[in-house]
């Protein structure tokens, strides 16, 4: 069908909503099962489409726990009004709804000369498909003009033309619940938040072409459990055979432990959250969790969130290996060279592990169970890998001494930053390297290096809009116009927005990493990341990851 095509029923609103010669202030979308009316953006000059159903609700007892289903066919003769907010899946509180699976999609506005109709060949705009972060447990891809996400990538150069879209996923519980039930179910599946993501990369590759979009020039960025969703997806992908997208970007990309959905740590969740929400006498566990009120879900979630924080599970709702969706390990993967994705920009932050490591590691006293002992360390090492041998955590030791370094941190001697330099290596910097490495045509690794560096500080350069955008137009042309241009074209220097005195991103072939810091930009050669990396590659199985 053609986009922007008024049906009769309608072509009298939209007479009225239009300018001739310029573009649409309220385009019309005309897919299969549904009418959708947009909007225009004077202020940030984007037209907008901020809510779409792309599957049917997942509402209980039926689709909770279920992989999404076709979106609900509405009245054709009848308008779909997008720019309504939405409400977040569930989240840990009070919030969020199980209504909740839509979209987003935004771009520079359309005129009456371009993307008028479908287009069937790759003449279309490049397209970014962006996965919210909040650690598996939150997040929320609702958004309103003076936050649109990721709009200060879009903004920072006219050479660069794409379309936004930001779907929402199923998050804790509801998302992400592991265990033998719900394999042997034929009512609910395994990993439902990222089947939520890749329904939304289907629906991008079916539809994106009536807004003008290219399916065939899909690009996919995280950041966090954002980051990690990029990890899951070009896991399946590559497993599948089925490529959705070309190119990624894997901002601090949270990849927790990857358990079997059957092992000892996943089964737990499952039979703690039966016993949480008061099923644990019925008869069908499982469909008294498809049953029960979302409330009970919530609750049970929040208190399943923190349990093993700093030990086994490391925030505990996360990706399963399912032997469907997910069918080996990321590491797994990696050593038998089947990924297959052409191009990879991989980041993380120089102390990003601060924020998940316990905080008494950094005292001498503590009422947390952790302090700045060389003992405490080695407790909080050996119930972050409870599956390590001694001869292993004396290798994690020897790797990362109590007096080291980093490729940007000239020197530590402290057990606290120690730690965080495990939990980063492990958990963030190494699968953007690993996953760099491994890009079928080429990849990049950045690290961002400005104080403080912790896990998300980099987000106020290209998230949404702020005074840093303005008050240092180096760190934001070179940071942010770096993304832009891997987007467009798969290079982070291709449109390079800084002039040809500022250094671009050496690729990672080359060995060396792209560095933000506070006077600029480095490029730097990898030593101790290459070596700490190489060695969790090879143990793996062992964490598991």
């Amino acid at each position: 069908m053609r986009a922007l095509t008024a049906l009769p029923a309608v072509a009298a609103f939209l007479s009225t909503a239009t300018i001739s010669g310029a573009f649409p202030l309220s385009p019309l979308v005309s897919l299969d099962y549904i009418n959708l009316v947009g909007n225009y953006s004077s202020e940030y000059n984007i037209t907008y489409f901020r809510k779409i159903p792309f599957a049917a609700p997942p509402l209980p007892p039926t689709n909770r726990f279920r992989a999404p289903q076709p979106p609900l066919h509405h009245n054709k003769n009848e308008l779909y009004i997008t720019d309504q907010d939405f409400d977040m899946c569930p989240q840990r509180n009070t919030s969020g709804s199980e209504d909740c699976l839509y979209l987003s999609v935004y771009s520079r506005p359309w005129t009456t000369e371009q993307n008028l109709t479908r287009r069937d060949d790759d003449t279309g705009r490049p397209v970014l498909v962006n996965f919210y972060g909040g650690a598996f447990i939150e997040g929320s891809a609702t958004w309103t003009l003076a936050a649109a996400p990721l709009f200060p990538v879009l903004n920072v150069s006219d050479n660069n033309d794409f379309l936004i879209v930001q779907p929402n996923y199923r998050v804790n519980a509801l998302g992400f619940l592991p265990g033998k039930e719900i394999k042997a179910s034929n009512t609910a599946d395994l990993n439902p938040g990222l089947l939520d993501q890749q329904y939304a990369l289907e629906w991008v590759k079916n539809n994106i072409q009536h807004f003008g979009g290219n399916p065939h020039n899909v690009s996919i960025w995280g950041q966090s459990a954002g980051g990690g969703s990029v990890v899951s997806q070009i896991l399946a992908s590559s497993q599948a055979g089925v490529p959705l997208f070309d190119k990624a970007i894997t901002s601090s990309p949270f990849w927790p432990k990857t358990y079997k959905y059957n092992d000892p740590e996943a089964q737990a969740l499952y039979d703690q959250l039966v016993s949480l929400t008061g099923c644990g006498n019925a008869t069908d566990s499982l469909a008294c969790l498809k049953a029960v009120d979302v409330q009970a879900l919530r609750d049970a979630s929040l208190v399943i969130d923190y349990d093993h924080t700093y030990t086994t599970s490391s925030w505990t709702w996360a990706p399963v290996i399912d032997g469907e969706f997910l069918k080996d390990s990321l590491t797994s993967t990696i050593q038998k060279k089947e990924i297959s994705v052409d191009y990879v920009y991989g980041l993380y932050n120089s102390d990003e592990g601060k924020n998940f490591i316990p905080p008494g590691l950094e005292n001498t006293t503590s009422t947390d169970g952790y302090n700045s002992s060389l003992a405490s360390y080695n407790n909080w090492v050996r119930g972050f890998l409870p599956r390590f041998t001694e001869s292993q955590l004396q290798e994690v030791n020897r790797l990362y001494p109590e007096h080291g370094s980093t490729e940007t941190i000239p020197s530590y001697d402290n057990t606290y930053k120690r730690a965080q330099l495990v939990y980063r290596d492990l958990m963030f910097a190494c699968p953007s390297y690993w996953l760099a490495s491994s890009a079928k045509v080429q990849g990049w690794l950045a690290e961002y290096a400005i104080p403080p560096a912790k896990h998300g500080s980099d987000t106020i350069w290209w998230d949404n809009v702020n005074t840093n955008q303005t008050s240092d137009p180096l760190i934001y042309d070179g940071y942010a116009g770096a993304f832009a241009s891997f987007i467009e074209t798969g290079n982070p220097n291709a449109h390079k927005v800084t002039d040809s005195s500022i250094l671009g991103a050496p690729g990672i072939r080359k060995g060396e990493e792209f560095v933000i810091t506070e006077d600029g930009f480095q490029q730097v050669k990898l030593v101790q990341l290459k070596k700490r990396c190489n060695f969790w590659l090879k143990n793996g199985p062992s964490i598991p990851i």
